[in-house]
């Protein structure tokens, strides 16, 4: 069991937990170690890993939220958890998420779980004596669920956690054109739109863009109406969301997996919460507070993030660990 979350007493207001973790950790508390992955279609993902794994150490590997990255406060700070709990921790950036352009037109979505799968097949095949973990924050945190539900006969990974994971990805793209919450769809259009336009620089189409033209997306539904779509088989937006929204299909997970959500998470609404019985290894964690991916706990002098205590605390009873081991230091 995790450890109730509490916010800092003047700090439960949703954006401001939402927020805070960029004021509070404004670089990243270590180097890492940067590796290419070259996936099976010829293109490849960046690795950015705490350390070189030893043998049969565990490792856990963290999928970031949409347009995230190693950078993001989250990644670094549950990676150097990890770390501190004697495990080795990786980022797997999604495609062009590392600051690097992948070399095909597509990209990553909610529910494209191929990329990770051969990833997690790698670990396997290299390094055999180890356990693996795997976290999936927002986006990144639905496409954990799915890939959990594509691969429940031989899902690889020992144990999994999802922390604001949009579960309904229909409701979320609406939920986030309204009111303040449209502050962090106008912050996360500019990442994906710059990233768009750089590839119309190499490719002929993107989606439903060409090059020489200047994409003029305002919503995250227009961007999953003329990229996500069709560049990834979907008949439009609301094919994609139906099809890869992770809601329906946690029933066929039979990895032990924690989910994470905040009932005022302004990303969200309470169609992500599920209502139906859930199996015994699902264990589901709904805070009053926390924001969307934010939950600081402690106080305004200490502050805590409170996923780098809880998450590893909750991995713990699956994979072995050792507490800031020689080969973590």
């Amino acid at each position: 069991m995790m450890t109730p979350f509490k916010p800092i007493p003047s700090a439960r207001n949703a954006h401001l937990q939402t927020l805070l973790p960029r004021f509070l950790r404004r670089a990243p508390l270590f180097t890492p170690r940067w590796q290419q992955f070259d996936l099976p279609d010829g293109d490849f993902v960046d690795l950015a890993w705490t350390h070189q794994p030893q043998p049969g150490q565990p490792i856990v590997v963290l999928f970031h939220g949409l347009a995230g990255s190693f950078d993001s406060p989250y990644a670094n700070g549950l990676l150097a958890a990890f770390q501190r709990q004697g495990w080795c921790g990786v980022v797997m950036h999604f495609r062009s998420c590392s600051g690097r352009l992948n070399r095909a037109a597509r990209t990553y979505h909610s529910g494209e779980t191929q990329d990770a799968r051969a990833f997690f097949t790698h670990l396997r095949q290299t390094y055999p004596k180890s356990q693996i973990g795997a976290v999936g924050v927002s986006l990144g945190g639905n496409m954990l669920v799915r890939y959990l539900a594509d691969y429940h006969d031989d899902p690889i990974v020992a144990c999994g956690c999802a922390v604001s994971p949009p579960l309904d990805l229909a409701a979320c793209s609406m939920r986030i054109q309204q009111g303040f919450s449209r502050v962090y769809q106008a912050y996360l259009l500019r990442s994906m739109r710059q990233t768009l336009a750089e590839k119309l620089t190499r490719h002929q189409q993107v989606g439903r863009w060409h090059a020489g033209e200047r994409p003029t997306i305002k919503t995250l539904f227009e961007f999953d109406q003329t990229v996500t779509a069709p560049l990834h088989g979907f008949d439009d937006a609301h094919h994609y969301y139906h099809a890869c929204s992770g809601l329906s299909v946690l029933n066929t997970i039979k990895t032990p997996l924690a989910i994470i959500h905040a009932k005022d998470d302004p990303f969200m609404t309470d169609a992500v919460i599920p209502t139906s019985p859930l199996p015994a290894n699902i264990d589901y964690q709904l805070t009053e507070h926390g924001g969307h991916v934010g939950f600081v706990a402690g106080s305004w002098r200490q502050p805590q993030f409170w996923l780098e205590q809880a998450v590893p605390g909750w991995l713990a009873a699956y994979l072995p660990h050792e507490s800031l081991s020689k080969s973590a230091r």
